[in-house]
């Protein structure tokens, strides 16, 4: 096996997705099965199960994604340490984010980077915000932008760079709870659409214990996005981020309520893994100064 059959193992038990992975790495669907395939019969073991309708790594196939990154991890820092301190950085380095993350907090950094290493690819994908930290620590990401936890892990660093707050949002429109809000709330009667995990939702459930009040939860989702999709059309109030709010096109169909207390903010900044910070792609990334 070389670092390319290693490069598009990983990147295939990222997506589960042939076809993802044929267009990320330009490689044929085939040619891509074929080198699965030669790694399946060296290895002695099946690492995908698939089918028409899905792909999934089997046991073994969780254990050699493990092995395969310690391997491109060594690789990268042996390369690292090889090359001159002056030469051009190359490579890969993954990210991941939630959407609101990728347009409010990233674009200043890529752009830095890009621009200080126009020859660094980068692999970001986007997901639920709830998820970021457990990401780098799975070793799934390089660096996730993520909102720092009450405990972080030891074996991961984290730089704060902005403070975020959560902001409680209603319906622009008339619905059915409209005269409800513009008087004291009864908070146990208005539908809420919250966050099914991270952060935000920790934040929310200590708000609602303070007050003792049992929220009528109409629906828990993943992502910002989908919960200012449900408020926006007069399912409920929501609790999101006020970058979520100030970055999403719904933003005009949707109206900030004034409440009291209001949720204690929280920050957000870059998370690595301690062992990672030996990469140079990785450590570049980390100096980037975010612009106030």
């Amino acid at each position: 096996m070389d670092h390319y059959s290693f490069k598009l193992f990983l990147h295939l038990a990222d997506s589960l997705h042939f076809g993802k992975t044929g267009r990320a790495c330009n490689i044929g669907p085939s040619a891509l099965s074929r080198q699965i395939q030669r790694m399946e019969e060296e290895s002695g073991q099946r690492l995908f199960e698939r089918d028409n309708r899905r792909v999934q790594l089997t046991p073994a196939g969780l254990l050699f994604r493990d092995y395969a990154r310690e391997v491109m991890e060594k690789w990268q820092v042996l390369l690292d340490h090889l090359a001159d301190d002056s030469s051009t950085l190359k490579g890969e380095i993954s990210l991941y984010c939630s959407v609101t993350a990728s347009l409010s907090i990233l674009p200043d950094l890529l752009s830095q980077f890009k621009m200080a290493y126009p020859e660094v690819h980068i692999r970001l994908r986007t997901g639920d915000a709830g998820v970021a930290v457990k990401k780098v620590f799975e070793g799934e990401a390089d660096i996730a932008v993520a909102a720092l936890p009450k405990s972080l892990p030891k074996a991961l660093v984290f730089k704060v760079i902005t403070q975020v707050s959560l902001d409680f949002v209603a319906p622009a429109i008339p619905w059915e709870y409209s005269g409800s809000l513009k008087k004291k709330i009864q908070w146990d009667q208005i539908p809420m659409i919250l966050a099914e995990r991270g952060l935000a939702r920790q934040r929310t459930d200590a708000w609602f214990a303070k007050k003792r009040i049992t929220p009528n939860v109409y629906a828990q989702v993943s992502g910002n996005e989908a919960i200012l999709s449900m408020v926006s059309l007069g399912c409920g109030v929501g609790i999101v981020p006020r970058l979520a709010v100030e970055n999403s096109p719904l933003q005009n169909r949707i109206t900030r309520l004034e409440v009291k207390p209001v949720l204690a903010p929280y920050d957000v900044g870059i998370c690595v893994q301690k062992r990672k910070m030996n990469a140079r792609l990785v450590r570049a990334f980390w100096e980037m100064k975010q612009t106030p």
